[in-house]
């Protein structure tokens, strides 16, 4: 049995330590946005924030994340954060998802990208694509989701 803390909220599931906490979340949890993409942390479909950081739940154990705060897409988009509202508000002006599949990666991504520029502080078309290099779009929407995050910034200054 393992304690995680997942958006504001304390729960126990019952899987094996090396579990990662993709299949935690999705099948212990049923939070069904954070999806499978790879499986080896390369593509970005599944990123959540673990203590504020962007990180690949599907190569993280749910051992190492016992005892720290985790946020899904759920609760970044869903709730009254500034930051998750304007992107989620810039993703949908800008029409960004296609398929839609790596959208919960590419959001929780620039979230925590915009969370860790200083406040008002305009990020440059270099940094933004610098910071969601990591996430893949199988239908190519980059130019969309560069402007999203740009959009959003300055929603926030």
């Amino acid at each position: 049995m393992t304690r995680l803390h997942v958006n504001g909220r304390e729960h126990t599931v019952d899987v094996a330590p090396d579990t990662p906490v993709l299949w935690a979340l999705r099948d212990a949890m049923g939070l069904q946005g954070t999806k499978f993409g790879c499986g080896a942390g390369l593509c970005g479909a599944c990123t959540v924030h673990l203590d504020g950081q962007a990180v690949r739940s599907c190569v993280t154990p749910v051992s190492a994340a016992a005892g720290r705060r985790i946020v899904t897409v759920e609760a970044a988009t869903g709730g009254q954060d500034a930051v998750g509202k304007a992107v989620h508000a810039a993703w949908v002006k800008h029409d960004v998802a296609q398929c839609g599949y790596c959208q919960s990666g590419q959001i929780m991504t620039a979230t925590a990208f915009l969370r860790s520029l200083p406040r008002g502080r305009q990020p440059t078309a270099d940094e933004i694509d610098a910071a969601m290099a990591g996430n893949l779009c199988r239908c190519g929407t980059y130019a969309r989701i560069r402007e999203a995050v740009a959009d959003a910034a300055r929603t926030l200054a």
